[in-house]
């Protein structure tokens, strides 16, 4: 066999499923920014009288950007799969799955609509960009939305047939 042949059974032998859950990894640079903007935020925020809120301003939109494209990319997960012991017990539990949805829901529509409208409305830059940095951050929260729903389906003991060993959850 060739290297040409074996490189491109290599590529063949990736599913696009893993391919984004590598992808998937990429949230944690993303939330380390998140936190760096966070903690500027909360030490600008202690100095507001001297330099005003614009650098607060500011850092909170970076805060929302960089947060919003962290989740967004959490979103890429493989969702057959829990991640940790309370996830399987949320997502199992048809209750306390639905209340999930709906938590997640409100912080992605809310978001999004109170960052439209308040740029629809701002006059100032600085509003303008905290509206769009809510907006960026609502539409990470859909991504996760679907994942959550789809985490749903797969885990729900209600709807799920139990496997040969009666586990009706794959390996976290």
């Amino acid at each position: 066999m060739s290297q040409a042949e074996s490189s491109s059974s290599a590529v063949r032998g990736i599913e696009a499923r893993q391919v984004f859950q590598w992808l998937s990894y990429a949230q944690y640079p993303a939330l380390l920014v998140t936190t760096d903007y966070m903690v500027q935020a909360v030490i600008a925020l202690t100095a507001f009288r001297t330099a005003g809120w614009g650098p607060v301003f500011d850092l909170a939109n970076m805060v929302l950007l960089y947060g919003g494209v962290a989740i967004g990319l959490s979103s890429l997960q493989d969702p057959s799969k829990t991640q940790n012991q309370i996830s399987r017990r949320v997502w199992r539990d048809p209750v306390k799955g639905r209340v999930l949805l709906w938590v997640l829901a409100l912080e992605a529509f809310v978001p999004i609509a109170l960052g439209l409208v308040g740029a629809s409305l701002a006059k100032d830059s600085v509003v303008s960009q905290l509206a769009l940095g809510l907006v960026a951050f609502g539409l990470g929260m859909i991504g996760l939305l679907k994942t959550a729903i789809e985490m749903r389906e797969h885990h729900r003991l209600d709807r799920v047939p139990a496997g040969p060993q009666g586990a009706a959850d794959p390996a976290l």
